[in-house]
This record gives C-alpha cells, sequence and structure tokens, in this order.
C-alpha cells in the first residue's frame, strides 16, 4: 500500500454507521465511521495538523493561477494524498488567486474564514453526505467574496450555484474519490464561475496530475488529469 492509515499504512475501511473510536494520536474519544483494518482512528484535526502554514504561503504568493497555488500547499509536508485538509485548501487556493488578479477582498481575513468553515467538513464527506469536501470549499469561496449570509439573495444563490457546479462535475466523473481530482475539477469549475459572475479572471491552467502513484484507486484513464505513463 502507499499511502492510507497515517499510523501503519495498512488500508482504510469505512463503516456503515458511527462507532466510538479513539484517535491514535491525540487520544481524543468521538464517534467515526473510517478507521484503518487494524483499528486505528486519526481524527480530523491531528489529520491536518500543519494546516495553518498555508495562511504564509497565500499571503505571500502573487500567482493568479490556484491550481498552481494549491499544488504549492499539496507539496508541504502537512498534505496527505487524501484527507480534510483539501476542504480548506481549494477555498483558499481560490482566495488567494482571486486577490491576485483584482478581486477586492480583506486576504488575511478571508483566509481565516476559510479555515474556520473549511474545517467544520469532515473528513469522508464525499461519500457520506454526498457533497464533496472540495466542493463545497468553493462555494465557501464565493459565499466569502460575495458577502454571503442566510438572509441575503443574489449571494445565497451564487454560493449554492457555485458548489453545485463544482459537484456537478465531481459526480460525472465518479468514484472512487480523489482529493486531488476533486480539488482540481472544484477549482477549475470556480475559476468559470467567477469570471462569469464576478467579472474577475483568474488564470486557468491545463492540469496534469503527479499524485497517480500515491494513489491505491486511482482512476487511470477516466481522470481528466491522469498523465499517461
Amino acid at each position: 500500500m502507499k499511502e492510507e492509515c497515517l499510523i501503519c499504512k495498512a488500508q482504510l475501511e469505512y463503516l456503515e454507521v458511527d462507532e466510538l473510536m479513539e484517535c491514535a494520536i491525540c487520544h481524543k474519544k468521538e464517534n467515526s465511521k473510517t478507521r484503518c483494518v487494524k483499528g486505528h482512528y486519526v481524527c480530523n484535526d491531528c489529520h491536518t495538523a500543519g494546516l495553518d502554514t498555508i495562511v504564509g504561503l497565500c499571503l505571500k504568493a502573487t500567482s493568479k493561477d490556484p491550481v498552481h497555488i494549491i499544488k504549492q500547499m499539496m507539496a508541504l509536508p502537512f498534505c496527505h494524498i487524501h484527507g480534510p485538509e483539501h476542504h480548506v485548501m481549494v477555498g483558499a487556493a481560490l482566495l488567494t488567486a482571486y486577490k491576485n488578479a483584482g478581486g477586492q477582498i480583506d486576504l488575511q481575513q478571508a483566509l481565516s474564514e476559510i479555515m474556520n468553515r473549511g474545517k467544520c467538513v469532515p473528513g469522508g464527506a464525499c461519500g457520506f453526505w454526498g457533497a464533496c469536501g472540495a466542493g463545497i470549499s468553493s462555494g465557501m469561496f464565493i459565499s466569502i467574496i460575495s458577502k454571503s449570509t442566510p438572509l441575503t439573495k443574489e449571494p445565497f444563490a451564487l454560493s449554492h450555484k457555485m458548489t453545485a457546479k463544482s459537484l456537478s462535475e465531481i459526480g460525472n466523473i465518479g468514484g472512487p474519490r480523489c482529493c486531488k481530482r476533486d480539488s482540481y475539477l472544484s477549482i477549475l469549475s470556480a475559476i468559470d464561475f467567477v469570471k462569469e459572475h464576478f467579472a474577475v479572471e483568474m488564470e486557468k491552467p491545463i492540469v496534469v496530475c503527479e499524485h497517480s502513484k500515491q494513489n491505491n484507486q486511482c482512476i487511470g484513464n477516466r481522470c481528466p488529469f491522469f498523465k499517461k505513463q
């Protein structure tokens, strides 16, 4: 196996119902459906330890390309092939590129907000909620730049449309999950969406995945970003 359990590298298993589990790192006890076949469980907080390092990266970035920015995040030691860190990273990369492309936001405040919101989406949401956290993160991005609340009209609509657009692209490919693939799909969807609705043009690259060898469930040629060997 390449990367599965963060403790022993054994394969993960997903349960049908929650069970009380103890994190193998911090020993916090909580309900979860995810563990490795040897019984190890790692909580979301421990899985995303080091995520706050992306804030400094984003504040220093000058790129208008959110894919380039998230690839820099993916190269940091804290980032795993899969995990809830992507639920923050997608929105953070989009906020940074949007700012650099001329979007009028307080980036530091926006990054703090996406961190707080994205961390609320647990690992496994893609399979258990029917809504991938990477796709939800793109909707959070729109809600932040449009100042959406439950009581707004157009910002409320736009943030939902953004999430729906990303999830539609993710659903069109199908499973099993890949946090890298779903992150790229969500970001590319958001680039087009922002150009249309906010008249801010971020850079849109051709994406080639560099992580297929680390993903035990890589779907190969079914993935639009797969690099043929």
